[in-house]
């Protein structure tokens, strides 16, 4: 436990920080899980318990409208996350990055279906 290389690799183990999962070439968090971080409501792993995805918009520019029912959308901010937007799933890994719209729409669409009214 001494060895500063063993513990990083125990932690990334039990933390699953060290997991990356393949949705595609982009920002080097994508497919990562994002790191619990105290954002100006509360703490990023609280925001997760109801089971949805997560879209934590910095931009207050974005919309989950007609995927209300499987993504929580909230508008916050966190000097510590370097994009204005992520879409996390529940167990806090990182499933879409950015600030566009219409990129986020498709990802929501291809994911959890055609939106709803």
């Amino acid at each position: 436990m001494d060895l500063e290389e063993v513990n990083r690799h125990l932690i990334e183990k039990i933390t699953a920080t060290g997991i990356r999962y393949d949705f595609g070439e982009g920002h080097e968090l994508l497919g990562r899980r994002l790191q619990d971080v105290e954002l100006k409501q509360e703490r990023l792993y609280e925001l997760t318990h109801s089971g949805h995805e997560l879209l934590l918009d910095q931009t207050a520019r974005l919309s989950a409208q007609g995927w209300q029912d499987r993504v929580d959308h909230v508008v916050d901010t966190n000097k510590e996350l370097d994009a204005p937007a992520t879409l996390l799933r529940p167990d806090g890994h990182v499933t879409w990055l950015g600030d566009n719209q219409r990129e986020l729409s498709t990802k929501l669409t291809k994911w959890f279906g055609a939106a709803t009214s």
